[in-house]
């Protein structure tokens, strides 16, 4: 009899410890409750709610920056991205005419002498070496006249520019073939140091 009863003592400790090492051999298992007499059920699990997914948000395209001036920064003259640095206007031979594309460089100009009223230019009309001298100084005057209207058009105060010409005096290139005539016949904007 005391064998039966030092049995039964041992029976519910035994199958205590087997329940325990299952469950800690089986980590995915489902929790258990107490149960009456001292024996441990398996708790009913929770029902399983429908779980929508979540949507990981997607990185904003990048935005490209114009490289010539960071938002809200005033354009800078000697800035070489600026449209600002660039300050000629070529001609065809013997043609005043400002052509279509180098209207965007004199806007340009236009709208920063526009915010600075207080600076001031100079156009300076230039010729290649073919043609008489005083023609020469009449074509560059027109060219550098014409830039200057466009100018005036655009809102850009009479009293910030001053015109000269300088005919064939002041080459950009020194040779005497189509590439360097071509670099010659221009009006340049020249500004003036504020004092």
């Amino acid at each position: 009899m005391i064998r039966h009863i030092g049995i039964a003592l041992l029976l519910p400790a035994a199958i205590a410890l087997m329940t325990a090492c299952a469950v800690g051999a089986n980590k995915e298992s489902p929790p258990k409750t107490e149960a009456a007499g001292g024996l441990r059920a398996p708790a009913t699990a929770p029902a399983q709610r429908a779980v929508a997914p979540v949507a990981t948000p997607q990185p904003a395209p990048a935005v490209a920056k114009p490289a010539t001036q960071p938002v809200n920064a005033a354009p800078t003259l000697d800035d070489p991205k600026s449209i600002l640095s660039r300050r000629s206007v070529y001609y065809a031979l013997d043609k005043a005419d400002v052509e279509a594309e180098f209207r965007p460089l004199i806007e340009a100009h236009a709208r920063y002498l526009g915010a600075h009223p207080m600076q001031k230019i100079t156009i300076q009309g230039n010729c290649d070496e073919r043609g008489s001298r005083e023609y020469n100084i009449a074509l560059g005057k027109r060219r550098a006249e014409g830039v200057m209207n466009m100018l005036k058009l655009l809102g850009v105060k009479a009293d910030q520019m001053e015109v000269i010409s300088f005919g064939e005096e002041k080459p950009k290139a020194a040779g005497h073939d189509e590439a360097s005539w071509s670099e010659n016949r221009r009006s340049d904007i020249v500004y003036q140091r504020s004092p």
